[in-house]
């Protein structure tokens, strides 16, 4: 009876652990909005703090335009208890701004604190505007807090050593501040960014073209936003053709760059996978163990002639062969449980990227 015990005490934190992911939504990463939904809205305004709302849709351009500014407003209220900066994506909860009035994007409403009827606020969408406004309302006194940025910024003294570094894959925006459109790329732009920050060989960048117009001259930019893509063995540039939508640039930068990210950041499934050691593992899987090591030495061998980051992914491939040899079979489900239970707790984006990656790798043993 001792089984059942042991099982039990080990699923009651996970059973709390998800009830209270269901209960209590989070901000994405990178995102200090709270984003809202039609079960969660009134779990989290009108209760024992005013919330500011903003009511959007995903294409709507000046929603893009005010992102940045509120996403600035949220990092500034942080800490203030009292007061929740959240959004509600109308395109994917239709009632709630249905219900609250909403007829055009975005539209910005204070809820005060135990009530469910709004003031729509008219003022300007800017970090400094809104950060008064809801001081005023929550009689709080916060102040702007920076953003910190991803996107590298390049001037006439950097651009060379960053943009034509044969060691890294660049895309480079050159916008000018005045205009609209730049105004709109910049906040999906700096989400792209943040997708990649982890990886050492991308590099996501932008100009003020309209400052360093000798540069914008030498590319060929006759127009804003321009985005070229500089890849390791072309330093000449491409132009980027493809949409401008978040997923399109981490489409574009996976297929041009080998990486292997979602739109969150995560690494996927495909990520430190290398189909020339797949296949000797298909082989050394299915193959007898007397026949084992005969297959580890040409994945030695293979794993030999890789280059750049798949030097590391191989020595993985080649470790992990070794350890099924010693200790059986089971290494492979023993370790991707180990490193389950690692991903699950609080660890550097780093160390999650290594983990993730030798789990895919272990992945590849058990199939």
């Amino acid at each position: 009876m001792a089984t059942p015990q042991i099982y039990r005490k080990t699923l009651l934190p996970v059973i709390l652990l998800l009830a209270a992911a269901a209960l209590y939504p989070a901000a994405a990463d990178g995102d200090e909005v709270l984003a809202l939904t039609e079960s969660t809205f009134e779990k989290e305004v009108g209760q024992d703090r005013g919330a500011l709302v903003e009511f959007y849709a995903p294409w709507c351009g000046h929603c893009k335009k005010l992102a940045p500014e509120y996403e600035k407003l949220a990092a500034s209220f942080k800490k203030a208890k009292s007061v929740l900066i959240a959004k509600v994506d109308c395109d994917e909860h239709k009632s709630v701004c249905s219900k609250y009035g909403v007829s055009g994007y975005p539209t910005i409403q204070w809820f005060p604190k135990g009530s469910l009827e709004p003031k729509k606020y008219e003022g300007q969408r800017t970090a400094e505007a809104l950060t008064e406004y809801v001081n005023s309302e929550a009689a709080t006194n916060v102040k702007i807090a920076a953003v910190p940025s991803s996107v590298v910024v390049l001037t006439e003294e950097t651009f060379d050593s960053v943009v034509l570094d044969e060691t890294k894959d660049v895309l480079v925006e050159f916008y000018a501040p005045w205009c609209g459109h730049c105004k709109s790329l910049a906040p999906i732009y700096e989400k792209v960014a943040s997708v990649f920050k982890q990886d050492e060989g991308v590099v996501i960048a932008n100009l003020d073209a309209d400052k360093y117009t000798s540069l914008a001259e030498k590319y060929g930019v006759s127009g804003f936003p321009t985005l070229k893509f500089f890849p390791k063995g072309n330093k000449a540039g491409e132009e980027y053709e493809s949409g401008r939508e978040l997923d399109d640039f981490v489409k574009f930068i996976n297929e041009k760059s080998g990486t292997s990210r979602d739109s969150k950041g995560q690494l996927t499934s495909e990520a430190g996978l290398v189909a020339s050691l797949d296949a000797l593992v298909k082989e050394f899987h299915s193959a007898a163990d007397d026949k084992r090591k005969e297959i580890l030495s040409k994945i030695e061998e293979e794993a030999a002639k890789l280059s750049g980051p798949a030097v590391k992914h191989g020595k993985i491939y080649v470790n992990v062969a070794k350890k099924i040899l010693q200790k059986g079979s089971d290494y492979t489900k023993k370790e991707t449980e180990r490193l389950h239970r690692l991903l699950e707790k609080s660890i550097s984006p780093s160390k999650a990227d290594e983990f993730a990656i030798k789990k895919n790798i272990l992945s590849a043993f058990s199939s």
